[in-house]
């Protein structure tokens, strides 16, 4: 599936013991894939931790609701990184080369939607793309 997600200017928290945080809210979106499509619901956020290195880690939350109204809510942790010229541009909100970016996560999903169970019990891996006001995430089901 394809995750478009919306999203705002992040909130600067600030150094803290493990590096940078930064609180980015997700304003929306769509996805779509073979079984599963619908919106991404406003209200999230990705609770960043921008180390010192550059490496960021990702810990995204939100919800999806299908085209039947189906909710499921997604948790996709993940890390980018990138050299320090193009890491200071992704921090500053400034369009990249997504190649010049390593951004990869693994989500994991919880619905009570029968039909959706399967969602639940399989093991997913993700390729991001950080765009100035948009992420992209490819996801895969590993089979």
């Amino acid at each position: 599936m394809t995750l478009r997600v919306q999203v705002g200017p992040p909130t600067e928290l600030g150094d803290v013991p493990r590096g940078r945080r930064r609180i980015i809210p997700i304003l929306g979106g769509t996805f779509e894939g073979p079984e599963v499509r619908g919106k991404v619901v406003p209200g999230g956020a990705d609770w960043q931790i921008v180390r010192a290195d550059g490496l960021a880690e990702l810990d995204t939350r939100y919800l999806l609701q299908t085209e039947s109204g189906k909710l499921i809510y997604i948790q996709n942790a993940g890390i980018r990184h990138a050299p320090p010229d193009v890491t200071k541009k992704l921090l500053a909100g400034e369009p990249v080369d997504p190649a010049q970016v390593y951004f990869k996560t693994v989500p994991t999903f919880e619905t009570s939607a029968p039909e959706l169970q399967w969602l639940t019990r399989s093991i997913f891996v993700g390729t991001g793309e950080r765009l100035p006001t948009e992420v992209i995430v490819r996801v895969w089901r590993v089979e």
